[in-house]
């Protein structure tokens, strides 16, 4: 068992805020199992590497013997948490919520361990309250707290509408951490102000306030701006370990030091030994970046030697890919059923629009057959276009196969 100081050193490394360390010390002090609360809102399909920062950090609770409460937001995700927006968010169907949860908690396993793991669904607590229930928990709060918040203030001082429901998101997200006990919570930066409502409301009925503890938001492959499906910098962690490990490699030199620190679930005295290795020259860029590459795809795939050996293959040789997925053409819309490569890129996945294919095809980035191509109108038929082979910059691959 780890000592208490060997505990604080490897739960605090990488941490960006952490309320209040003597806190955290005191209850591991306790010689028990600590509880430790992660909130997600399942609002999407995928979990990247940024999200898996957060659930990393829980994962090194987890084997430090501590008990991982992972808490399905499915009733707090219909209201929309505010947190870091400029607008309301829009509120999510019951069916959408409940379609994300279940891939958010089999993604989620692939990380944590289920013998440490406590899943819940705070519609279990919050799906029951009341008129008198709800008012009662707004009491325990004011108006002037709530606009302290950085994103509320600045709406509020641009003349943006906040809705009472955005108020409410903060004391609900608090509540749930009444309901469980927990002693620690894990979140983003951005999650700050609704984790430490949590520790406020513990503290009011009675409870030891929990431990608040924030992690960096990881930039994206871009090295600017924080990991995003929506701004197309992400590396999914169920992604082929092709993919991930070349998407790895693409990253900014000046970003490895934060994806050793916050993606490899290292102990801080290996990410900084390697981090030194770097700075003296002892280690190239490259090489450093490789070793970044096989440990991440290592803990999601298992393959890490193997990606980077199909990484050389296809970058390095200019080979294709030994597993490229399929797509099956659409012909239903098709004029005089033959299809233009912009369609088809469109259909596959590898363009987000028709126009947007046809400027690929017109900057020179698109290889039809192994053959860079320029015509984007040029149609083919699905005799022509079957098992053939699409593929859009250096990474993205697809196999044409024509309906039955």
């Amino acid at each position: 068992m780890a000592t208490i100081d060997e505990q604080i050193k490897i739960l605090t490394a990488g941490a960006q805020d952490v309320v209040r360390i003597e806190d955290l010390t005191k209850k591991l002090e306790a010689n028990r199992p600590l509880r430790v609360k992660l909130g997600v809102d399942p609002t999407a399909s995928d979990i990247h590497l940024g999200f898996a920062v957060v659930l990393s950090k829980l994962r090194q609770f987890q084997d430090l013997g501590h008990t991982a409460v992972l808490i399905i937001g499915d009733f707090t995700a219909m209201l929309g948490d505010p947190s870091g927006r400029s607008a309301t968010r829009p509120q999510l169907e019951k069916e959408e919520v409940d379609a994300y949860a279940a891939t958010y908690v089999e993604q989620a396993e692939r990380i944590l361990d289920p013998k440490r793991l406590e899943i819940r669904r705070n519609s279990e607590w919050l799906g029951k309250m009341g008129i008198d229930d709800i008012l009662r928990l707004t009491a325990r709060t004011t108006v002037a707290q709530m606009i302290e918040r950085d994103d509320f203030s600045r709406r509020y001082q641009s003349g943006e509408p906040i809705s009472l429901m955005e108020f409410l998101y903060p004391l609900l997200q608090g509540w749930d951490s009444v309901v469980v006990e927990s002693d620690v919570e894990l979140g983003g930066t951005d999650q700050l102000f609704n984790n430490l409502v949590g520790r406020t409301l513990q503290q009011q009925v009675g409870q030891n306030a929990q431990v608040v503890m924030t992690m960096p938001l990881l930039v994206g492959t871009d090295g600017e701006q924080k990991m995003s499906k929506s701004l197309g910098n992400f590396i999914g962690i169920t992604e082929p370990p092709e993919v991930m490990f070349g998407k790895i490699m693409s990253i900014p030199d000046e970003s490895m030091a934060q994806y050793f620190s916050l993606t490899t679930r290292w102990h801080p005295d290996q990410v900084a030994q390697v981090n030194a290795d770097i700075g003296s020259g002892e280690m190239t860029p490259v090489a450093a970046k490789r070793l970044l590459a096989r440990t991440v795809v290592d803990l999601y795939h298992g393959s890490g030697e193997a990606a980077e050996a199909e990484f050389d293959s296809v970058f390095k040789s200019h080979d294709q890919p030994a597993d490229i997925p399929e797509h099956e053409l659409d012909f239903s819309s098709a004029r005089d059923q033959k299809l233009s490569l912009a369609e088809v890129l469109n259909q596959a996945g590898l363009a987000k629009s028709n126009r947007e294919g046809r400027r690929l095809i017109e900057q020179g980035g698109v290889r039809w057959g192994g053959e860079s191509v320029s015509e984007a109108e040029a149609a083919f038929s699905a005799a022509e276009l079957d098992g053939t082979v699409l593929q859009v910059g250096r990474r993205r691959w697809v196999r044409l196969v024509s309906p039955d």
